[in-house]
């Protein structure tokens, strides 16, 4: 019997098991997220632009391995290539713990740490392209839109709780029982989705990843400009509170975490109802407005304001876009083209954080979320006229 046909309480069942996998699995990446900036400028004493790189290199990673991981999905099935992003979790964590003990060679250490954010992003590529494809077998396609909100959900609620979570490891217990709890929190995905049917491939068809692109590229720049708010939110955020001197500086990812669910749970259902040009749209404004908050704020309530618009106009923009994207592929090739989507997103967030560094040190960190503002508008400004092209 196919997984697709049963009922409405079995498929929600294995898609909150799975989600909630998604969740451990993602903590790996949320707790040393908002803790690595300060590791690498306080404790290794290097500049903004190797802050930057630590935190882009994860991203350029997973950019350069979601065609890689797509194909996996497509070829695999999602569960396998979801177990094998989890190997890449714990070796990630692995690799964290070796970097704590290397602290007296400061270069060896930070390379160690480039290694396992690497890694890391090959785990998170496997993971969330994996996951997507065998959510959507599970679901059916016509529920695309609630499997990607799910995914998101969990994925953003570990980026929210990873936030304060890895500060006050960091702070109590330093770099190495943070890398413990990255090396255990994968166990405890693969015990949670034990269990659960798996996907096996059918028909196997491949697609020149030139041709996914044709069809995929125009949701994928809303994705790119919209991903930047985001990268220059969680590669700068604590810097910026710091430099400040406000306190707080650990809330402004869980904010933006707590805004990016609540959006979800009570507005998922728009892109579906209104059209998804229409509501992304309206999310790259509401993103922009956010980002304008954390650059105009005098005091860090209204920074904090600002994080929490951002995570909302962040919300919808994924499942958005991703019913369009699973409407213009076939079903054979649909984790590669998810692959290769979820890519433009990576493409953001492995470029901003670096890129971002190179201006710190010349405009200060209060224009990198100006900047990213401005992105965002032009996004909402070109995304209409873009997706109505065929």
């Amino acid at each position: 019997m196919n997984v697709t046909d049963t009922s409405e309480p079995i498929h929600s069942h294995a898609l909150f098991r799975i989600s909630f996998a998604m969740f451990l699995a993602y903590l790996t990446i949320g707790i040393p997220l908002v803790t690595l900036p300060l590791f690498v400028h306080q404790q290794l004493q290097f500049n903004d632009v190797l802050v930057g790189i630590a935190v882009g290199s994860q991203f350029i990673a997973t950019l350069v391995t979601r065609g890689v991981a797509g194909r996996k999905a497509d070829i695999l099935g999602g569960r396998r290539t979801v177990c094998l992003g989890l190997v890449c979790c714990c070796a990630s964590g692995a690799l964290m713990l070796g970097s704590s003990f290397a602290l007296a060679n400061p270069l060896v250490c930070y390379l160690l740490l480039i290694v396992g954010r690497m890694v890391l992003g090959l785990g998170e590529s496997l993971i969330l392209t994996g996951n997507l494809t065998w959510g959507m077998w599970l679901a059916g396609a016509p529920r695309a839109g609630k499997v990607i909100a799910w995914n998101g959900m969990a994925t953003y609620g570990a980026l929210a709780a990873g936030g304060p979570l890895g500060l006050a490891l960091y702070h109590h217990s330093g770099l190495p029982m943070m890398a413990l709890i990255t090396l255990v929190l994968p166990l405890g995905a693969w015990c949670v989705m034990n269990g659960i049917p798996e996907n096996v491939p059918g028909k196997r068809m491949r697609a020149p990843v030139r041709h996914v692109i044709s069809l995929i590229w125009r949701p994928g720049v809303g994705l790119v400009l919209q991903g930047i708010g985001f990268a220059s939110l969680s590669a700068f955020a604590v810097l910026y509170f710091t430099e400040r001197q406000w306190n707080y500086a650990g809330f402004a990812m869980t904010l933006f975490g707590c805004a990016f669910i609540v959006t979800r749970l009570f507005f998922g259902h728009m892109p579906d109802r209104y059209g998804g040009v229409r509501i992304a749209t309206l999310s790259l404004l509401t993103e922009s407005v956010g980002l304008l908050l954390l650059w105009s704020a005098p005091i860090p309530a209204i920074a904090l304001a600002g994080a929490a618009l951002t995570g909302c106009g962040c919300s919808l923009m994924f499942p958005s876009l991703g019913v369009e994207v699973v409407r213009r592929v076939p079903d054979e090739i649909r984790g590669t083209a998810l692959g290769i989507w979820s890519a433009f997103q990576d493409l953001a967030y492995g470029l901003t954080a670096p890129l971002a560094g190179l201006i710190t040190p010349l405009m200060g960190y209060r224009q990198v979320f100006l900047i990213a503002a401005a992105c965002a508008l032009l996004g909402a400004a070109s995304l209409t006229h873009l997706l109505r092209q065929r």
